[in-house]
């Protein structure tokens, strides 16, 4: 396809220019790299603090999951419609956008429940709404990377979006715990609501080098990037994998913390301490996977990666001790990432990038479609065993690692 980036072997450069330092010095990426830094620890301190709000003030599971899950899955439905208005209006503006709608409905979480007027239902509703402008931010940021950034370093720059987003979990998880611990729920979800005003000032600096879009209506640009997603036996394949695996990390969501709390007798900010440890190991892994070239690798590397996190995650199920939980999703940590690696890499190679706003936005969302599924079954599943929700979450992932192999192609089709 004109215009399709398809590799390195394009862009030759010499091994000096291949290192981090390089990423540095591209114009406009420190900026980018900090504004997506403090939205993606706000980001984990949400994914956190909500489950624990809703624990600590109605004690309920499924309420839980249900919330994580309205403050998802809405969004994905409007995906194309987002991915349309990256590709016509610039990603930058509209990330902003979605920033300040989050923030505004957290604050409006936590004013409601410190005055009890939050009863469950509008909790969902403020989640769903919250959820809407989602796609704008997650797809924004990704998008941005390869247009800002050249084609030869796209490696060194997914690592490093990569740790970032294991950093900000280093970060936001465990400050998100001891909010939620000492100062209470509430003041917890307004302190994520202040970082996610701050990143969305942030980006507002940062321009923006993509292509424009706007020979058409924004509804057929929607339709012709989900047509595009569909046909394209890469994209569907990665999301099919995607789809899987989230389903297992959905489920985890929601039962490592009512395992920690209530199995195990610990307070909030040991969650926070522990999601944090699977940060750190996640963040030190993907700076050395990040040097390793995926081309040609990618579905060997995926299965491969996918395998080995199912069978870490076969260990939560037997675990007695804090110390045991915390070691098997460190070790999770430590062997996803070659797939989000590979996984990130090759979808930037085979996507027109023209079309990189609409694909991102729409791929994303097929990929992260399995999360907010698998918390919405862990309430009722952990209602009946605990232990039960956990084997689900291993049989998820471990089904997901035979999809790359069997529906993604070896090489690009188009």
């Amino acid at each position: 396809m004109p215009g399709l980036r398809e590799g390195p072997e394009e862009q030759p450069e010499p091994p000096g220019e291949l290192g981090y330092g390089a990423l540095l010095r591209v114009e406009g990426f420190p900026r980018l790299v900090i504004s997506v830094l403090l939205g993606r620890i706000a980001g984990q301190m949400l994914a956190v603090g909500l489950v624990l709000f809703v624990l600590s003030r109605y004690g309920s599971p499924p309420l839980a999951g249900a919330a994580t899950f309205v403050l998802i899955f809405p969004g994905l439905v409007l995906s194309p419609v987002a991915g349309a208005l990256l590709d016509r209006y610039g990603r930058a503006r509209l990330i902003a956008v979605d920033y300040a709608v989050v923030a505004g409905t957290l604050f409006l979480i936590a004013t409601l429940s410190a005055s009890h007027r939050l009863p469950p239902a509008l909790l969902l509703g403020i989640c769903g709404a919250a959820s809407l402008t989602g796609p704008l931010s997650a797809a924004g940021a990704r998008s941005m990377f390869p247009t800002v950034v050249p084609g030869h370093l796209w490696e060194r720059a997914n690592a490093l979006d990569n740790s970032g987003h294991v950093l900000a979990a280093v970060i936001g998880a465990p400050l998100a715990g001891l909010l939620v611990g000492f100062v209470g729920p509430e003041w917890a979800l307004g302190a994520t609501a202040s970082l996610f005003a701050l990143a969305g000032l942030a980006i507002l600096g940062v321009g923006d080098p993509g292509l424009r879009q706007r020979e058409r209506a924004v509804l057929e640009e929607a339709w012709s990037g989900l047509v595009y997603v569909l046909r394209n036996r890469t994209l569907a394949g990665l999301a099919l994998t995607f789809f899987a695996y989230g389903v297992g990390w959905g489920c985890l969501v929601i039962a490592v913390p009512v395992l920690l709390l209530e199995r195990l007798h610990q307070g909030p900010a040991v969650v926070g301490y522990v999601w944090g440890a699977v940060g750190a190991a996640g963040f030190v892994s993907t700076l050395i996977v990040g040097r390793i070239r995926t081309l040609g690798r990618e579905r060997r590397l995926m299965a491969a990666s996918i395998l080995a996190v199912a069978a870490a995650m076969a260990a939560l199920p037997l675990a007695t001790s804090v110390a045991l939980v915390a070691a098997a999703l460190v070790l999770v940590a430590l062997v996803e990432t070659p797939f989000d690696i590979a996984f990130l890499t090759l979808r930037q190679r085979r996507t027109d990038p023209a079309r990189f706003g609409r694909v991102f936005a729409i791929s994303m969302s097929l990929n992260v479609a399995g999360a907010p599924v698998g918390s919405a079954i862990a309430g009722p599943l952990i209602s009946w065993s605990l232990s039960g929700a956990l084997w689900v979450a291993v049989a998820f992932t471990a089904a997901a690692a035979i999809v790359p192999l069997l529906v993604i192609p070896a090489k690009d089709e188009h």
